[in-house]
């Protein structure tokens, strides 16, 4: 990928889209075509090849997806499928029309079954039921790894497919509503320990184990595979390691310095079990994670101290 290719980066205001902005301006990438979702809705088909016909992007990197949590999933199950569908389908497919040379889908580790053999590994997907609780946004992200390998096997695209775990940092959603269980017990012990409160619910029982990738460790993941990897397999990036919800939260409470109690509301949902990547193919192509989870957490509670 050369220096002045032009690279698009779709849902580049996002969490992942804007570490992957970071990183391809900080090792020289000038030529970088970026449109907000005002400017650009990727939902529209017509808007998205117009789009692809007047600028023809070199090398995509998809990162654009509706996303949220537990909460969010079961409120909106109908946008989360319907949004993500079209979104990864107008840009793939705009993509193979318009000369693209190479395409990275940014999927997530939701894919693989509920009950999936640990840690998983990529020939998990489709051998038993997901989880129900982000069923539709699993089902999308499925449906995009397979219009990659069909347009791949069909048109000779070079598509590749890269499989996320759960993911912090930089620009992520501290709505306590939509977003994702780090941050929205970031923000919740945070206000605690500001507010000087004797405890903190947390939704669950504290079981689930849960692996964490720091976003601009996956910012590298992606561009070691836009570099480096042409094959038809997706691809898992992760840590390789987890911890369960309640070391994560007792983790969360030292780096704040809360000393509270945690309060375990068991009347609430814990979700899949575990969900541990196995990341020895990525580690075969020659990455691996460098930002250790008490760093990283550390290094977003700085940002977080400063916004709530």
């Amino acid at each position: 990928m050369e220096q002045r290719a032009r690279i698009y980066v779709a849902g580049h205001t996002g969490m992942v889209g804007s570490a992957i902005v970071r990183l391809l301006q900080a090792q020289g990438y000038t030529e970088l075509l970026l449109r907000t979702s005002r400017e650009l809705d990727l939902r529209d088909a017509a808007a998205v090849e117009a789009f692809f016909a007047a600028e023809r992007p070199e090398y995509v990197f998809l990162a654009a997806a509706k996303v949220g949590g537990i909460l969010a999933n079961a409120t909106y199950p109908a946008e989360f499928l319907r949004d993500n569908l079209a979104i990864e389908l107008n840009v793939i497919h705009s993509a193979h029309l318009h000369g693209c040379r190479k395409l990275l889908f940014l999927g997530s580790s939701c894919i693989y079954p509920k009950f999936a053999a640990q840690p998983i590994r990529e020939e998990a997907l489709l051998t038993g039921a997901l989880e129900p609780t982000n069923e539709p946004y699993a089902l999308a992200k499925i449906a995009g790894i397979h219009l990659c390998t069909t347009y791949r096997r069909q048109y000779g695209a070079n598509f590749i497919s890269a499989m996320p775990t759960n993911l912090y940092g930089p620009g992520d959603s501290y709505d306590l509503a939509n977003s994702h269980v780090l941050p929205a017990l970031l923000r919740k012990v945070h206000a605690a320990h500001v507010a000087g409160a004797a405890e903190v619910e947390v939704w669950g029982t504290g079981s689930p184990m849960r692996e964490f990738l720091h976003v601009d460790d996956l910012a590298a993941a992606c561009l070691h595979l836009m570099l480096h990897y042409d094959g038809a397999e997706w691809v898992n990036v992760g840590t390789g390691e987890d911890l369960s919800i309640r070391e994560l939260a007792e983790l969360i409470c030292e780096v704040v310095g809360y000393t509270g109690r945690l309060a375990w509301d068991t009347t609430k949902p814990d979700g899949t079990p575990r969900k541990l990547l196995d990341v020895s193919r990525i580690h075969a192509l020659g990455w691996h994670h460098r930002i250790a989870l008490p760093d990283g957490i550390a290094a977003v509670y700085a940002d977080v101290r400063n916004r709530f």
